[in-house]
């Protein structure tokens, strides 16, 4: 009998001991973001400090963060970065959950520019957080570009045949349609083209199939296209000029004379998250002032917190037109919702299964 209860004593004390080892679990917060937003920079810190682990997963554009979203992967994820292109349908659709703003403090320092916006406001309600905005640029190779391109016409010329990128993202159907002039005189009509505008977007992209190289997904992969002397321009994100100068690399970035489309990134929290706590507290964290200057540093994106400027050198600060603002967003056509957007989607995968 004793030794039935020393085991069943042992038994009953290997129970609680794993018990608790499961109690001391460290959280989770997974992340579905653009990359570039789970850098050890600035998630480490928190990491440090909440004692919990960041799980970054990386979009390569907005509609596959759609796509796994309503493809039931919600649950799988607590914070979420949407563009201004689909953030109201995200909200609108129930995907994200509505934010109580008394526990971001920090939302009152955010550009007033972009908390004023309707993106993601539903019946009084506000779903996300602005993050960062910034645009599309022109990046090229300095050695085959001395001065930079003005216009995106240039990515048409025979004489960079194979040697031009575009993004694998509905920003490729915007730009040929600034080409074809269809966003004067308002460059909202950029997100409501007709069917026969349409049309026209997608045979001048059909004329361009012969002049790309490759029509990338990733950030990482457009900086090695570049790398491999792959190609010498193409439609990018600043963080690929910032990581591309980081190498050494010849580059350069700028807006043509059409002017380009951009976007206004927020923090979300999905409506499935079971660590909705942890998720406020990410995103206070991720719009204070100090994390939103490491977060520039690291993507050279413009802040939405222009608090981040204190902490930056001038020539950061005129870098990231913080100095000038007003004039800087006058050559950024902002993303915005798209009410025919399958059709949009279905124009540029017409354009990309074309041999």
């Amino acid at each position: 009998m004793n030794w039935r209860r020393e085991m069943l004593f042992s038994i009953c004390l290997a129970a609680l001991v794993f018990a608790g080892s499961c109690s001391k679990k460290t959280p989770t917060l997974n992340l579905l973001v653009w990359e570039g937003y789970a850098d050890p920079s600035f998630v480490q810190p928190f990491e440090e400090q909440n004692h919990c682990k960041i799980s970054a997963s990386y979009m390569g554009s907005s509609d596959e963060l759609v796509a796994k979203l309503r493809g039931g992967s919600a649950g799988n994820y607590d914070v979420i970065s949407p563009s201004s292109d689909v953030a109201s349908s995200i909200a609108a659709a129930g995907l994200a959950a509505p934010l109580d703003l008394s526990k971001i403090p920090t939302y009152h320092q955010l550009s007033s520019e972009l908390t004023s916006l309707p993106l993601v406001r539903i019946n009084g309600q506000v779903f996300g957080v602005p993050f960062t905005w910034g645009p599309n640029p022109i990046i090229y190779d300095t050695t085959a570009f001395p001065q930079p391109p003005d216009s995106w016409s240039v990515f048409w010329d025979p004489k960079y045949k194979g040697k031009v990128s575009v993004w694998d993202d509905l920003s490729t159907v915007y730009m040929a349609a600034q080409v074809l002039g269809f966003d004067k005189p308002d460059p909202s009509q950029l997100y409501n083209l007709s069917d026969q505008q349409l049309d026209a977007v997608k045979k001048k992209l059909l004329e361009l199939k012969p002049n790309i190289r490759k029509i990338w997904s990733t950030g990482g992969e457009l900086t090695n296209l570049f790398e491999n002397h792959e190609i010498v321009i193409a439609m990018g994100w600043p963080l690929n000029t910032a990581d591309l100068k980081k190498a050494n690399f010849p580059v350069g970035e700028t807006i043509p004379e059409e002017n380009t489309t951009g976007w206004i990134d927020h923090l979300m929290v999905t409506a499935g998250s079971e660590n909705k706590d942890l998720a406020y507290k990410f995103l206070e964290y991720m719009i204070e002032a100090k994390t939103q200057k490491l977060v520039t540093d690291k993507t050279h994106y413009v802040p939405a917190n222009p608090q981040a400027a204190q902490f930056m050198d001038a020539e950061q600060v005129r870098m990231l037109h913080l100095d000038n603002v007003d004039n800087y967003q006058t050559h950024i056509y902002f993303w915005q919702n798209v009410p025919r957007r399958a059709k949009y989607n279905e124009i540029w995968n017409e354009v990309k299964a074309a041999q």
